[in-house]
């Protein structure tokens, strides 16, 4: 028992006894880190009569960011305190995501406006190094200039976001003129309401379904029957996940996947910024077949538009069904995983889960998740009322179905193109993007995105789709496809490929975390040691927990497989340019 006399009657404040030392002072203040009353006032000011829920942290957390462009420790304290967190858990969360601002006690406070210049790969190729270069050297004190990865405009690049608005095919005039006019709220596109949508036949399907004229088997048939498989990247036969959901206990939760951050890749956005009721009766319909009582929305911070968008139309859906809730992201590639998507809608850091179990035996809350795509729910609604028979009629050299292939690169008209699967690089440049950027010959592309690997222009015949491009080392993915010509240095393509990667990584297991880090430096020798980087990236896929660091090595063995000559001696010795 601890000794009364060492207590001041009236502080309260312990008193200590130092062996030698005759009496301690008093504290002049309680043990552990002080809420500041001003912070306090602040964040109950913003969380109003919000619920103090933990699965909120993150959503409070880009109040704070949004209210006042950066995160101190003290509104950091003052957060934990109100929602009855450890100060420890709200830092290490919100240090996790790059679009919190986190502000360390005594560090100067974060210009009020910020300049992400994107620096992922087809923005470099069309300029935006020396973009950010002339950035930092031309813009005044109160703006801070930093680089971005993939915001999902890279058929616009150079891409700049200000704020939360961006500039496309940016120039250093057009960045200083949105900064100087404060231009950093979103532009909301024309796009098809509720009530155009509802007015051409639109949630018809879905009130067949909850009436009982259409049965959930019939649903889950249509899917069987056309195949249909998850857009975002897996391919996983999308019926027999349903199926798999259903086939667990309830209660029941659902997520979609709209953190849409490979570079190269931006269909999804498309879908949501012009026709979000088809994607939201799609996303509707798998929550009646599955009995979901709840379904997550996840969007990407680099989404406004798209999250406000949803906020507007989800407001008009009419009442039943299950209850929609919008989470934003925070700037973190990771929580595009399955599994650290439901950590960070969960309002944790986006680390990968060990597996088993699956999401779909425990996800959200602990309870089966079904988690699909923005893509993938956006053809439910046309696979149910055209049938199979229409989805198959689609597809080239012995392929079907659909596919909206996000092309950006040296085309001349790149963007997201809704063609046949099965389609062949060289029949998408020439038939859809029309052909070649003035003065560049191809060379090489990219199939499926930062991961998907890189493969020369001689091998332009084979059919982008699932199960064509895996016995290359490489694979489809997003069907993210960037084009690269006789002009673009292959190497220095890899090498942005995996400092993307290493960037990226959550840190949670060696193999990734250590692997980029020592691919990146590798790399970036003049003379790669092949044989090290062929070990390295063995052990990245056959250790890493999840698919980041699986596939992080799939562009650097590809170019070592694909372009030998970039390697051999006397190329090295004459400095030749690594190009095809």
């Amino acid at each position: 028992m601890q000794d009364r006399d060492n207590y001041d009657d009236v502080s309260k404040v312990r008193r200590f006894d130092h062996p030698g030392r005759g009496k301690g002072r008093a504290r002049s203040v309680p043990k552990g880190r002080q809420v500041d009353p001003h912070a306090k006032a602040a964040i109950e000011s913003l969380l109003a009569d919000r619920p103090r829920e933990r699965h909120l942290l993150i959503e409070y957390l880009h109040l704070i960011q949004d209210a006042f462009g950066q995160i101190s420790a003290a509104h950091l304290a003052a957060l934990a305190e109100e929602m009855r967190l450890s100060f420890a858990e709200v830092y290490e969360t919100a240090t996790f995501y790059a679009h919190f601002d986190v502000v360390k006690e005594g560090a100067p406070d974060i210009p009020p406006i910020t300049v992400r210049v994107c620096d992922s790969l087809t923005c470099c190729l069309l300029g935006a190094e020396p973009l950010l270069a002339a950035l930092k050297a031309g813009l005044h004190d109160g703006v801070r200039v930093v680089r971005a990865p993939c915001v999902g405009l890279c058929d616009q690049a150079p891409a700049v976001e200000v704020g939360h608005h961006f500039v496309t095919h940016a120039t250093v005039d057009s960045v200083r003129h949105a900064v100087s006019h404060r231009d950093t709220h979103p532009h909301i596109p024309d796009y098809i309401d509720f009530e155009a949508y509802r007015a051409a036949g639109g949630y018809v399907t879905l009130e067949r379904l909850r009436s009982g004229s259409l049965s959930a088997e019939d649903v889950l048939k249509a899917l069987d029957d056309a195949s249909l498989r998850g857009l975002g990247g897996a391919g996983f036969p999308t019926g027999r996940k349903w199926r798999s959901v259903l086939g667990e206990p309830g209660p029941r939760l659902m997520a979609v996947n709209g953190d849409e951050g490979e570079p190269g890749t931006f269909k999804d956005q498309f879908f949501l910024n012009s026709d979000p009721h088809r994607f939201l009766e799609g996303t509707l319909i798998g929550a009646h077949v599955v009995e979901a009582t709840d379904v997550y929305i996840y969007i990407r911070d680099e989404y406004p538009i798209a999250r406000e968008i949803l906020a507007a139309e989800i407001a008009k859906l009419p009442a039943g069904g299950p209850a929609i809730h919008l989470r934003r992201g925070a700037g973190a590639y990771i929580c595009g995983e399955e599994s650290s998507l439901i950590e960070s809608i969960e309002g944790k850091r986006g680390l990968p889960r060990h597996k088993p179990p699956l999401p779909f035996q425990v996800g959200i809350f602990g309870r089966p998740t079904l988690i699909n795509n923005v893509e993938t729910l956006y053809w439910v609604r046309d696979l149910i009322e055209k049938g199979a028979a229409w989805w198959k009629s689609h597809g080239r050299n012995g392929r079907f179905g659909l596919r909206s292939y996000s092309v950006s690169g040296r085309v001349r008209n790149p963007g997201v193109k809704l063609a046949s699967a099965g389609l062949t690089i060289r029949e998408l440049i020439d038939e859809y993007c029309g052909g070649m950027c003035e003065g560049h010959t191809f060379a090489a592309y990219l199939p499926g995105g930062a991961s998907g690997g890189i493969l020369p222009a001689s091998m332009h015949d084979i059919p982008l789709d699932f199960g064509t491009l895996e016995k290359y080392g490489c694979f489809i993915g997003s069907a993210a496809v960037i084009v690269l010509s006789d002009q673009d240095d292959v190497r220095e393509a890899a090498l942005n490929l995996m400092r993307f990667f290493e960037d990226e990584s959550c840190g949670q297991c060696t193999p990734c975390r250590s692997g980029t880090q020592k691919a990146r430096m590798l790399m970036e020798k003049k003379v790669w040691d092949i044989a090290l980087l062929q070990e390295l990236a063995q052990c990245m896929r056959d250790a890493s927990i999840c698919g980041l660091g699986q596939a992080a090595s799939n562009p650097l063995t590809s170019v070592v497989k694909y372009f030998p000559e970039l390697f051999d001696a006397p190329a090295i010795a004459a400095g030749k340019s690594p190009s095809r």
